[in-house]
């Protein structure tokens, strides 16, 4: 059982972000950094296995996969425009090549990014992660 006063303090307490930004990149719980935050590719666990800190507040929708596709296309357009400079190889060629480097590199990025998403949120205590198991004595 916690103690009431334990509790306020917790919600006082800055939560380091970094930390839990890496944990959530590595795919681990924010809280305790050892049990898995995801149970498939991109379905998250309602709470840890290890440390039972509930993780089904999360809300990253649309976000992982914005930030993924903005990544992408940033690292992936000018390596695109230099190769085609430089080599010259068929467009169809280059496009086909590019689409598949991009399809691998979104599928490795995307999880990771999710797992950030959740890790930032658990450390701002967005979305239910703040802790709201705190009940006041009924006088």
């Amino acid at each position: 059982m916690h103690d009431p006063n334990e509790a306020s303090t917790d919600m006082t307490d800055d939560r380091e972000m970094k930390t839990a930004l890496v944990r959530g990149w590595k795919g681990v719980c924010p809280n305790c950094g050892s049990g898995p935050i995801m149970k498939g590719y991109l379905t998250v666990h309602k709470n840890c296995a290890v440390c039972s800190e509930e993780l089904h507040h999360h809300r990253a929708d649309d976000g992982p996969a914005y930030v993924t596709i903005l990544i992408c296309g940033h690292i992936l357009a000018p390596l695109m425009m230099m190769s085609f400079e430089i080599f010259r190889p068929d467009p169809i060629i280059l496009g086909l090549v590019f689409c598949l480097f991009f399809v691998a590199l979104a599928l490795f990025l995307l999880p990771r990014i999710k797992g950030a998403f959740i890790g930032l949120q658990w450390a701002k205590r967005m979305h239910g992660f703040a802790n709201n198991s705190i009940t006041t004595p009924a006088e």
